[in-house]
């Protein structure tokens, strides 16, 4: 059983991001990357269904600039058996980033596509739905355990009055949530050895895909700054304050 893992390369999680200058996105020059948290905890995922011997393969697939392969070669240390990149300088956006999955997926005849629900950069949490609908495989979202067994995976997700569990019919795409697992730490003898597994590029005409953005980002600003608070004498002064003021009361 193969098992298809998308990864993406984002600004790393303990970085603050700045705006540009010219509120055209983020900064990133000189700005440490890594992989998309959620997306290191679908690979995670895929390792152990390997080391329970209901996986056969793990592909780790990312689409974006050649500075991809460091995030791919991270997934490669944590257990992935090879890996793809869909190398393209162009801004990639959800849909297009699902259809070069649904290529792959065609190519690749994966049982099951496991991938984060959300990148930290765009939080889209767009991608994986996507994909589900192209491909036209049951999809289970927000995944928090996952059971794969008897052709079946078997999902328990979070939902607004708690947890629902579903059961998919093989193949099917899952999307992780945070409390699916905990990653691994990466061992310096695995990232040796992740430098020697095969990692293929291929162009997004490869697959016959156009990628060109359909969206177009006009303005990034910071969130506007908070106002300073103050002391107030007794209870009715809050409450003035709340009902003239703030208008809430």
């Amino acid at each position: 059983m193969k098992v298809l893992v998308p990864v993406k390369r984002v600004v790393d999680y303990n970085v603050k991001v700045r705006v540009k200058s010219d509120q055209t996105g983020v900064d990133i020059a000189n700005v440490k990357m890594s992989m998309n948290p959620f997306d290191e905890i679908a690979v995670e995922e895929a390792v152990r269904l390997k080391e329970q011997g209901i996986a056969t393969e793990v592909i780790a697939v990312s689409c974006g600039l050649p500075q991809c392969q460091e995030t791919l070669r991270t997934a490669l240390a944590i257990g992935a058996d090879r890996a793809i990149l869909v190398e393209t300088d162009v801004e990639l956006q959800p849909l297009a980033v699902a259809k070069l999955l649904k290529a792959l997926v065609d190519r690749e005849q994966p049982s099951l596509v496991i991938l984060g629900k959300q990148a930290i950069d765009d939080d889209a949490n767009q991608t994986g739905q996507m994909l589900a609908a192209l491909a036209d495989l049951p999809q289970g979202a927000f995944a928090s355990k996952l059971v794969v067994a008897d052709g079946r995976a078997q999902v328990t997700r979070e939902v607004d009055g708690g947890l629902e569990t579903i059961s998919l019919s093989l193949p099917a795409i899952i999307t992780a949530d945070l409390r699916l697992n905990e990653p691994r730490y990466v061992t310096l003898p695995n990232i040796m050895k992740a430098k020697k597994k095969p990692l293929e590029t291929v162009k997004p005409a490869d697959l016959g895909v156009d990628v060109t953005p359909r969206l177009k980002m006009l303005k990034v600003s910071d969130p506007p700054g908070r106002k300073a608070g103050v002391r107030v004498a007794d209870v009715p002064a809050l409450v003035a304050k709340l009902k003239t003021e703030a208008k809430v009361l």
